[in-house]
């Protein structure tokens, strides 16, 4: 069997255990020590994210995100659960060098508000992760119908939004732990933060705006600050 069968058919199985305490059930087993597990884990993350990045080189879809991002009007992110992290983190990376960057989370920005103005110009880009958040797909499917455009992060090319996407980036999320791996689907955030910003009109002047206003708010410890004086702010 070649390697790449060998993981099809490892990720099959995977896949078939849906929820965490069947993976849990599964993927511990007894008397299995602290180092066993850990080269398990490390190999499981190496594959997962190396069978992602050789999927994203040859499909092009990442590239095709970043494009309808940047031509975009407004650029919404979303994501509930654990898919809420992944939100946060592109969010936080775009939002540096990007206009116009919306978090949906249901305090700042509801779904609802985003609903009643969608324009054909608008992108959304959701994370939605077995075992499917029906939050996310309502969402998704409303944000399509209204004209919007949509850029979905999923584990499945048959996750419920995968049919509707302008662009659908398809991450490996196996694991030999309970909890399905978040290395690939972080290392997407930042593969697309990083293609977005490379191309994004006034990115430069962004960040040294940043810098100079966290200086001025005092928001990062200075760089050379004497250990003296550390000692006196404990």
């Amino acid at each position: 069997m070649t390697d790449r069968a060998a993981n099809m058919s490892k990720n099959g199985s995977d896949r078939a255990l849906n929820s965490p305490q069947d993976r849990f059930g599964e993927q511990f087993r007894a008397n299995l020590s602290a180092e066993t597990i850990q080269a398990q884990v490390i190999e499981s993350e190496t594959r997962s994210l190396a069978l992602t990045l050789e999927e994203l080189t040859a499909n092009g879809e990442v590239p095709r995100a970043a494009a309808l991002i940047l031509g975009a009007r407004r650029r919404y992110i979303g994501g509930e659960g654990k898919s809420s992290a992944y939100a946060q983190l592109l969010n936080a990376d775009l939002s540096a060098t990007l206009s116009n960057v919306f978090l949906i989370d249901g305090r700042g920005l509801s779904p609802l508000t985003l609903l009643t103005d969608v324009r054909s110009s608008d992108v959304l880009i959701v994370f939605s992760m077995r075992r499917y958040r029906t939050e996310t797909i309502r969402l998704g499917r409303l944000f399509h119908e209204a004209g919007g455009q949509l850029v979905v992060v999923t584990d499945s090319d048959d996750a419920p939004l995968a049919g509707l996407a302008s662009a659908l980036i398809r991450v490996h999320t196996e694991s030999v732990s309970y909890a399905d791996s978040p290395t690939a689907v972080a290392a997407v955030c930042h593969l697309l933060s990083a293609l977005t910003t490379a191309s994004a009109k006034g990115a430069r002047r962004r960040l040294s705006g940043r810098d100079r206003y966290a200086a001025e708010l005092g928001l990062y410890r200075p760089e050379h600050e004497p250990t003296q004086q550390l000692e006196e702010l404990r």
